[in-house]
């Protein structure tokens, strides 16, 4: 009888523990599928869209700006319900900001920004941001329009637009803003978005490094002033790719500081061209190097791709290739001019930033001016420069077409060019001012 009641015990045990992890197992499958269904809710896959009617609260990652107090109907001020929904996407690791498309969102300057920001966060705009015109809605010396700045990882992605309706500022002459600007922030990621009709610049990086555009259209009138497409300043590691500028000023603009800036498949035009400068202004130092840009098309622009340093600078522009360029209908292919001087009259300086291992491979197309322009300095002269498969022909055969200038530029021809450029001057001048230049830049 004792052996008969152990072994009812032990059925018991066994039964309840079975049943114990069958229930255990149950809840558990149902926890994982609804911890995966949440995921998928509020990390969409690039390009899906996220609904407005997604929750936002402590646990969630998304916040829709629609549910911040935003109108999105093109005339109500949604700045306050933009600050407040970046405020709270700022507190989470990973977060996404959401600006839904088929609405317009009138926002007046905003700065979205850190350092106490979580990284990695992501401004998702599928809708349109637009601008208030001039009237009494800006701040006087206003320089930037939408600020994200001292961030670590930050994402501007999707299919909508930014619009600086800045027709009504291109007449003034007055401080104008840039539309977009990054400033001192790392891991930045500019991709599919629309940015058209700035004030001034369309999108600066200022004090950024690892930065990466691709898919972005730059859209303005050719004779709109001074609307750089992209202005690079102070930055590191950057790479643009896939984009299509159009402007009335540098499709890309590279100043002092910037290295290992890598531009590929960029259709730039109308617009200046892609430039390396203006430098040296008011007798500062400035440094670039390791610039490459190829596989891109130039067309109806000033210039193709340009290097403009003013005189009485110091510092260096080292180490730059410009390949597999197709230019059309530009006034200017290929131009170095240590010269430069926008507007006034510039005195004469002896001084200048120095050019030196500057490489054109296959730029090929058409000029309404002048094919190549090499206007370098007596004192410090443009060194190693070299030409490689360069065709170049007038769009027009006629009297004012010009021919290829060299003034104290020295390199070398590695084929024969079209037209001939016969006026590179071929020996290397080892000059002592010019390698203290080159020397600035590397302290």
């Amino acid at each position: 009888m004792k052996n008969q009641n152990m072994k009812i015990c032990m059925f018991a045990i066994l039964t309840f523990v079975l049943v114990w992890f069958l229930q255990h197992e149950g809840v558990n499958a149902t926890s994982r599928r609804g911890s995966r269904l949440l995921k998928e809710a509020f990390y969409p896959r690039y390009g899906e869209t996220i609904p407005s009617s997604l929750p936002y609260g402590k646990t969630s990652s998304i916040f829709n700006v629609l549910n911040f107090g935003a109108k999105g109907d093109g005339t109500t001020d949604d700045t306050k319900a933009f600050e407040a929904a970046w405020l709270a996407a700022c507190k989470l690791e990973a977060s996404t900001m959401v600006v839904p498309k088929g609405s317009v969102f009138l926002i007046k300057p905003i700065s979205f920004s850190g350092p106490d920001c979580e990284s990695n966060i992501v401004f998702q705009l599928d809708g349109k941001i637009i601008a208030p015109k001039r009237s009494g809605s800006w701040e006087s010396g206003l320089l930037q329009w939408l600020e994200f700045t001292k961030l670590n990882g930050i994402t501007i992605r999707g299919t909508g637009v930014i619009d600086g309706q800045g027709s009504g500022w291109w007449s003034d002459s007055g401080t104008k803003p840039t539309a977009v600007r990054f400033y001192g922030s790392t891991d930045v990621t500019v991709t599919g978005i629309t940015i058209q009709n700035s004030q001034q610049t369309h999108l600066k990086f200022d004090n950024c490094q690892s930065v990466q555009v691709f898919g972005v259209t730059v859209s303005s009138p050719g004779d709109s002033p001074n609307t750089d497409g992209i202005y690079l300043q102070n930055s590191q590691d950057v790479t643009i790719h896939s984009t299509k500028l159009a402007c009335g000023d540098d499709c890309i603009s590279i100043q002092t500081g910037c290295s290992g800036v890598n531009i590929q498949n960029v259709d730039c035009g109308p617009g200046h061209g892609i430039s390396i400068g203006s430098l040296g202004k008011d007798n500062t130092r400035a440094c670039v190097s390791n610039i490459t840009v190829r596989d891109t098309k130039i067309h109806d622009t000033m210039t193709g791709v340009r290097i403009k340093t003013w005189q009485g600078g110091s510092g260096a522009v080292q180490g730059v290739t410009f390949s597999n360029i197709q230019v059309s209908k530009v006034e200017t292919a290929i131009i170095i001019d240590q010269f430069y001087c926008d507007g006034g009259k510039c005195q004469n300086k002896t001084s200048a930033v120095g050019v030196s291992e500057i490489s054109y491979q296959n730029i090929r197309g058409t000029y309404t001016q002048n094919p190549v322009r090499f206007a370098c300095s007596q004192s410090t002269p443009c060194t190693d420069v070299n030409l490689d498969t360069i065709q170049l022909h007038p769009l027009q055969q006629n009297n004012d077409i010009g021919k290829p200038f060299c003034s104290n530029a020295y390199g070398e021809l590695k084929t024969s060019t079209s037209p001939p450029i016969d006026c590179l001057m071929a020996s290397k001048l080892a000059m002592k001012h010019s390698q203290n230049n080159y020397d600035l830049c590397q302290n």
